[in-house]
């Protein structure tokens, strides 16, 4: 073979090595999926867990309404399938929020980072709502009696507690309470000053009275509903607010604490030297106030789904 040629075919070859050792072969990174639970808490309480269940190990960065959550910017999964990570939540609002979360694979080179579907929660609102005064109250409502034929209740019995009305009937508002300002004491005609329902679409608000109803004492107030002038007639959700005012106070209950000696089938405990054994207990103290404490206002509106609301409807057709 001619000299020169045999040069030219071994620089060619060489070229052509060259550019196949130069090539590596592509692979398409794996795309996890991740996906996300749990979230379900109360505003003001423990917190809630969210859960991220991911297809491959990572570190995963969980968000609520596209805030990072703090403490949870980046949790390790767990090293076998499932791969999840758990976000210990203290929701800062009540209401809709909308949790995300990324992840970032162990193995970077063969996975992408994958993003989770927003995932909606609702933080509960306790029924009560924020109590901002000593006073606690229970509400409900039921139907009064009376009402025959169409507006016969529901199931035969009246004073039934129930959110659901049909126009013609009369709802009974029921108000239970009580002040922590005198050690507990049930809220009733000596140290309230009035009680009151406000119902929006109604100009005055309706007196609550106290009194023996059927040999229990509670709060009452009745709602007229129809058609003709002057009742209350308007149809869906009753928008209704209770409020409840004490009287002054020249004198509130302070928990306190004392010692006492114990008592075991009316005689003293002793020890094993024959000392009398005590112990500290707690108990309520009257202490005077002055100026007087102005009455405290307790405040009741439902926050209840909307499907659980007091609701007027028409009278069934069929």
């Amino acid at each position: 073979m001619n000299r020169r040629l045999q040069k030219i075919i071994v620089a060619v070859f060489g070229i052509i090595t060259i550019s196949f050792i130069g090539l590596s072969p592509t692979f398409a990174a794996n795309t996890p999926t991740l996906i996300l639970s749990g979230g379900s808490g109360v505003f003001g309480l423990d917190p809630a867990i969210i859960v991220a269940t991911a297809s491959v190990a990572g570190n995963v960065a969980f968000s609520a309404n596209s805030a990072p959550i703090v403490g949870c910017e980046s949790v390790a999964t767990t090293t076998l399938s499932p791969f999840i990570a758990r976000c210990s939540w203290v929701p800062s609002a009540s209401g809709a929020t909308s949790l995300g979360a990324l992840l970032t694979p162990t193995d970077v080179i063969g996975n992408e980072s994958a993003t989770a579907p927003l995932f909606a929660v609702k933080v509960g609102t306790p029924v009560q709502g924020v109590i901002t005064s000593p006073i606690s109250l229970y509400v409900d409502t039921i139907i009064a009696s009376g009402s025959t034929g169409a507006l016969a209740p529901r199931f035969g019995v009246s004073c039934a507690i129930t959110s659901q009305f049909i126009v013609g009937q009369t709802i009974v508002f029921r108000v239970y309470g009580n002040d922590s300002d005198l050690g507990g004491a049930v809220l009733d005609s000596s140290n309230v000053a009035s009680a009151y329902v406000t119902v929006a679409g109604i100009a005055n608000p309706i007196p609550l009275t106290y009194g023996n109803h059927s040999g229990v004492a509670f709060w009452a107030a009745a709602l007229k509903t129809g058609t003709t002038p002057g009742l209350y007639g308007t149809l869906g959700v009753v928008n209704f607010k209770v409020t409840v005012i004490t009287k002054d106070k020249n004198s509130i209950k302070v928990l306190s604490t004392k010692i006492q000696a114990r008592i075991v089938n009316g005689q003293h405990v002793k020890d094993a030297s024959g000392a009398t054994v005590y112990d500290r207990v707690s108990y309520y103290r009257n202490v005077p106030v002055n100026p007087a404490l102005k009455g405290a206002i307790g405040v009741w509106q439902s926050n209840f789904t909307p499907s659980s609301q007091v609701t007027l409807y028409a009278i069934p057709t069929n």
